[in-house]
């Protein structure tokens, strides 16, 4: 009778646990989803459906409106890949990525083992180089234009080079020669490099310093040695991943060439976001070859970014 009498809560209570672990369950999606669904809602809204529309919009005829009324196929990419003037976009754009992207990873790579080494005012230099990834790309380019290269012998850089007997140079008033890579390249370096010191800085913290106690047993110098077969090889993943990032940003370069070189008039420092804008909000409004040169773009982009991937090894290296 005992027996018996035991055992009724004990099979209720055995019951009642799948029961409760499902409510669990289910307030566990439903947290999830509440959570995870404007997200979500607003990436379809305002990504993928952009995205598709752009494709519909690329098949098809479509100025001054962004209703399609003529279906063309694939003309509109057949007519991009013939515009001289986007094809000198990309090579733009080449140019920019060459000096950009290499002196932009050198840069925050050295001020990430700056920082990394210092023992005073470690948290001041940290946040005094992060700063900038917080200006506007447009008010550090008017910034850079009006005032650090402004053309004229009041310009911060032309008074600088005035002590030396230089005459005022013309930074962004002419391709030939072209200073304005300079101007371009040292705005976008100030904006960037903060940023990139922190993945850099992250990563360095990471690596085990057994490996230096090691290298320094064997008889590596502490210095140049250490770093070429210490270092740099234990930040090859975050180098690959910050090399990719950049080339991506290169690609979508707008802000600085636009309000630096008025590229929006002139063809010589023209990116192709810029060119791309010029054609879908221009006089003409061509949203059909606009849509068409975008999605060129973007798989551009993402054969160049596999294709770097590929060839640097990206995930294979250990932090």
């Amino acid at each position: 009778m005992a027996t018996t009498t035991h055992s009724v809560p004990r099979r209720a209570a055995a019951e009642a646990a799948p029961a409760q672990h499902r409510r669990g369950v289910r307030g566990r999606s439903l947290n999830f989803w509440l959570f995870v669904g404007p997200f979500l809602a607003g990436l379809f809204v305002f990504v993928y459906v952009p995205i598709g529309w752009s494709l519909w919009l690329s098949l098809h005829k479509a100025h001054g409106t962004v209703t399609p009324t003529k279906f063309v196929g694939l003309e509109n990419y057949a007519d991009m890949l013939k515009d001289g003037d986007f094809v000198h976009s990309l090579l733009v754009f080449t140019i920019f990525a060459f000096f950009a992207v290499p002196v932009t990873w050198a840069a925050s790579l050295g001020l990430a083992l700056l920082v990394h080494r210092i023992r005073f005012m470690r948290a001041f230099f940290r946040s005094v180089f992060f700063l900038p990834t917080a200006v506007s790309y447009v008010a550090a380019s008017l910034i850079w234009k009006m005032s650090i290269f402004q053309g004229l012998s009041f310009g911060l850089v032309n008074t600088v080079i005035g002590w030396f007997g230089i005459d005022p140079i013309a930074w962004l008033a002419s391709p030939d020669p072209p200073w304005y890579w300079l101007v371009i390249v040292t705005v976008r370096l100030w904006l960037q490099c903060g940023f990139y010191m922190i993945l850099f800085l992250a990563a360095l913290q990471n690596i085990p310093k057994e490996l230096y106690e090691a290298a320094s047993i064997d008889g590596a110098k502490s210095g140049w040695q250490t770093f070429r077969y210490i270092t740099l090889p234990q930040l090859r993943a975050t180098s690959v991943a910050v090399i990719l990032l950049l080339l991506i940003a290169a690609y979508q370069a707008f802000d600085e060439f636009y309000n630096l070189l008025d590229a929006g008039k002139t063809s010589w420092g023209r990116t192709p976001l810029i060119y791309l804008y010029k054609i879908a909000l221009g006089g003409n409004q061509d949203y059909g070859h606009g849509s068409a040169g975008a999605l060129l773009l973007a798989l551009l982009i993402c054969a160049v970014t596999l294709l770097q991937g590929k060839l640097l090894g990206f995930g294979k290296g250990d932090e």
